[in-house]
C-alpha cells in the first residue's frame, strides 16, 4: 500500500477549444488544447477531519466537516460534491486538510476555470485520501464530470474535464463511443484575450443546447433514422420544409462545425500541420459561431478584427459565448496580436499548449 502523503500541490491547466464548440453535448467531435494557464490546490492533512479551503483570488473561503453528511449549500457547491462523487466511488478520509487554491485562468470565461479546479482538487483528494491513488488521466476526468455536471444536472459536455485533466491537444469522439485521441502536432504560440464582458454559460449552453435538441427530435419524429452525427451537409435542404428559419440555421451551423472539425482534425494529425490553414479554419469556425449560433458579442468582434489585423492567423470565440474570451493563433507577431487586443479593453496572455493535471511539489512522507 503507498505511504500516505501530509502535503501536496496540484495544478491543472485551462483550456480552449480549437474545434467544435457546442458539439460535444451532442456527441460531436472536438478537438481541444490545453494551454499554460493554471490553477493549483495546495495543502497539508489536518489531525481531524475538517476539510478548509482559502480562495483568495476571489476573497473567499468554505470550510466543512467529513464527520457530517455532505449537503450542498449553494448552487454548483463543487468542492462537497467532488468529496461526495470519490467517497460514492470507495475513497475513504481519515483526516480533513488545509488548502489553498490559486488561478491564472480568467474566471467565468470560457477556458474552463472551474473544470480545471475540480479535476484538481478531484486530484488532490485522491492521492491525499486513504487509498492514496494516483488516478488514470480519464478516470480522474470522468470523476470530475460527475462532480461538475451530473452531480448538479448541468447541460455541458465532457470536453472540459478531458482536456484539461490530460493536457496537450486531444480529439474527442463521443459516437458511437467515447473515445479520446492524443494528438502529436505542434501548435506554437495562441494569444487569449478576455473581454472581461461576465457570461452566463449554463443559460447559453441550454438555450442552444435546447434549441439544437428540439431540431433532432423535430426530424427523428419524421424521420427515425435521422442523427446529426452522420447526415450529410448536401442533405440539409431536404429538412428545411420541416423546420422554421431559425430552426434550420442552427441545423446548418452545427452541422459545419461537425464537418470543420472533421477537417481540421485531418490536419492536425500532421506532426507538421499547415498553420495558415489551422488559422483559416478557425476563422470559417468563428463565423458560424458568430452568425448562425449567434454566441459571439460586439466587443469580442473588434478584438478578433484587431488580432487579425495584427498579424494572427486566425481567431475564434471560446468557450459557449456570450462574453468570456476569445483566442488567436499567433505564431509570428504574438506581442503585436496581444497589444492589439488589449487596445481595444481585453486582457490579453500569450500562452502555449501545455501538460494536463500534474503534481508540482515531491511527496512528503512521514
Amino acid at each position: 500500500m503507498s505511504k500516505k502523503l501530509n502535503e501536496l500541490k496540484i495544478s491543472t491547466p485551462g483550456r480552449v477549444c480549437l474545434f467544435g464548440e457546442h458539439q460535444d453535448y451532442l456527441k460531436l467531435p472536438v478537438v481541444a488544447c490545453a494551454i499554460s494557464l493554471r490553477i493549483s490546490v495546495e495543502g497539508h492533512r489536518r489531525d481531524d477531519r475538517i476539510i478548509k479551503v482559502q480562495l483568495p483570488d476571489i476573497s473567499d473561503e468554505e470550510t466543512f466537516s467529513l464527520d457530517e453528511p455532505i449537503i450542498y449549500s449553494k448552487e454548483r457547491d463543487y468542492l462537497k460534491s467532488s468529496v461526495r462523487v470519490l467517497m460514492k466511488h470507495g475513497f475513504t478520509f481519515s483526516n480533513g486538510f488545509d488548502c489553498i487554491v490559486h488561478g491564472q485562468i480568467p474566471i467565468n470565461a470560457g477556458t474552463s476555470s472551474s473544470s480545471a479546479l475540480i479535476v484538481t482538487w478531484v486530484n488532490f483528494l485522491a492521492r491525499m485520501s486513504d487509498q492514496s491513488q494516483i488516478l488514470p488521466d480519464e478516470k480522474l476526468a470522468w470523476l470530475a464530470y460527475e462532480a461538475e455536471v451530473l452531480e448538479f444536472s448541468e447541460p455541458g459536455g465532457m470536453m472540459d474535464q478531458y482536456s484539461t485533466s490530460i493536457g496537450g491537444i486531444i480529439a474527442i469522439d463521443f459516437y458511437p463511443e467515447t473515445r479520446v485521441t492524443r494528438l502529436n502536432t505542434e501548435l506554437k504560440t495562441f494569444v487569449l484575450g478576455n473581454s472581461k464582458q461576465p457570461k452566463d454559460t449554463k443559460y447559453i449552453l441550454s438555450h442552444v443546447k435546447d434549441q439544437i435538441l428540439a431540431v433532432d427530435k423535430i426530424l427523428r419524429n419524421i424521420e427515425p433514422e435521422f442523427s446529426l452525427q452522420t447526415v450529410s451537409y448536401d442533405d440539409l435542404r431536404f429538412y428545411s420544409k420541416y423546420l422554421s428559419d431559425s430552426q434550420y440555421q442552427i441545423l446548418e451551423g452545427t452541422i459545419k462545425n461537425r464537418d470543420l472539425t472533421v477537417l481540421a482534425r485531418r490536419e492536425l494529425v500532421r506532426k507538421n500541420p499547415d498553420h495558415k490553414l489551422i488559422g483559416q479554419l478557425l476563422n470559417e469556425h468563428h463565423n458560424v459561431l458568430r452568425d448562425m449560433l449567434n454566441i459571439s458579442t460586439p466587443k469580442i468582434e473588434r478584438m478578433i478584427k484587431a488580432a487579425l489585423k495584427s498579424g494572427a492567423y486566425g481567431a475564434k470565440i471560446n468557450g459557449s459565448g456570450g462574453g468570456g474570451c476569445m483566442f488567436a493563433y499567433a505564431p509570428e507577431d504574438s506581442e503585436r496580436v496581444k497589444d492589439a487586443i488589449e487596445e481595444e479593453g481585453g486582457q490579453a496572455f500569450i500562452i502555449l499548449p501545455d501538460s494536463g493535471s500534474r503534481q508540482e511539489i515531491p511527496e512528503v512522507v512521514k
